[in-house]
């Protein structure tokens, strides 16, 4: 099917749909500004693992696979207090959040053999987070050639396999 362009035009561009990203952009579990909706970071430990795509449970932190992820294997490191900043966490909330961070890290090696990885915090809405009031650590699997084309000129990511399907290799590989 052609799609037509602001001049009437076939624009002759094929489209792959990734119809879950509108949910999120339209702000589906994030709390955005003036949103009253629940936090999802503090309601996911209120569910068991395989509901709330928990990989691992700790102390003052848990590891959960993202919902809207950069590439298969993506986890979010969250701590269980509410705060936003980095700032703001105990000593002991920061230490296991690296260290759930680091064997993040060594589990998806293991399980999917990634060739490096981009892990970040973004602190605060406008540097880019989702869900700004409550701290989470990025662990992103990366692989040569994952930024092809899809991602930059289609604006699409092509997952090969179920968020519960990865998230059930990873728990047991924990």
């Amino acid at each position: 099917m052609d799609y037509i362009d602001s001049t009437g035009m076939p624009d002759a561009w094929s489209r792959l749909w990734a119809p879950h990203r509108l949910d999120y952009l339209r702000g589906e579990n994030r709390p955005l500004a003036g949103n009253e909706i629940t936090c999802p970071f503090c309601e996911i430990p209120q569910m068991n693992d395989e509901e709330g795509l928990v990989v691992h449970r700790g102390k003052h932190a848990y590891v959960v696979m993202n919902l809207y992820p950069y590439n298969p294997g993506h986890l979010l490191i969250c701590a269980y207090r509410h705060v936003a900043d980095l700032t703001e966490l105990t000593q002991e909330e920061r230490e296991e959040i690296f260290a759930l961070t680091s064997h993040a890290m060594t589990t998806i090696r293991k399980v999917s053999q990634p060739e490096g990885f981009n892990l970040g915090m973004n602190q605060g809405a406008i540097s880019g987070a989702g869900v700004a009031a409550h701290i989470h650590q990025h662990v992103v699997p990366r692989w040569s050639g994952d930024a092809n084309f899809m991602p930059i000129i289609g604006k699409t990511k092509v997952l090969p396999q179920l968020l519960t399907i990865t998230r059930n290799e990873l728990a047991a590989a924990w």
